[in-house]
């Protein structure tokens, strides 16, 4: 069994951003663009995702599954755009759920997040 690798690790959350473990890649937390559009926000989250990937020399196509989080899940039409934009015909299994994010600015700050498994195998 190889080792497990952890990335962005963050004493104060008490977690890690990236981890590294066997075949597949576990992102959390990708965001961006915070207090933009939906579209923006969106596109900025998959800008972050597809940095992030990058350090552990991956890309968007390796991306397994993504669990999308929405402030209003009725948005899913514009990440579904951007996902034929960004993902080229290469999508992952995903899926959405609303809720309300406890981050600074409130309900005019975050409205879209994404966390991910990319097969790095």
């Amino acid at each position: 069994m190889s080792a497990i690798e952890r990335y962005e690790v963050n004493e104060q959350w008490a977690h890690s951003g990236i981890v590294k473990a066997g075949d597949y890649c576990f992102l959390s937390y990708c965001v961006g663009n915070i207090g933009g559009t939906i579209e923006e926000q969106i596109n900025g989250a998959f800008d972050n995702m597809e940095e992030r990937l990058a350090m552990v020399g991956l890309t968007l196509e390796n991306v397994v599954q993504m669990d999308c989080l929405f402030r209003d899940v009725y948005n899913i039409p514009v990440m579904e755009k951007v996902i034929k934009e960004r993902f080229k015909g290469h999508y992952p299994a995903r899926k959405s759920i609303e809720t309300n994010f406890a981050h600074v600015g409130g309900s005019d700050g975050l409205h879209f997040q994404v966390d991910a498994v990319a097969y790095c195998g």
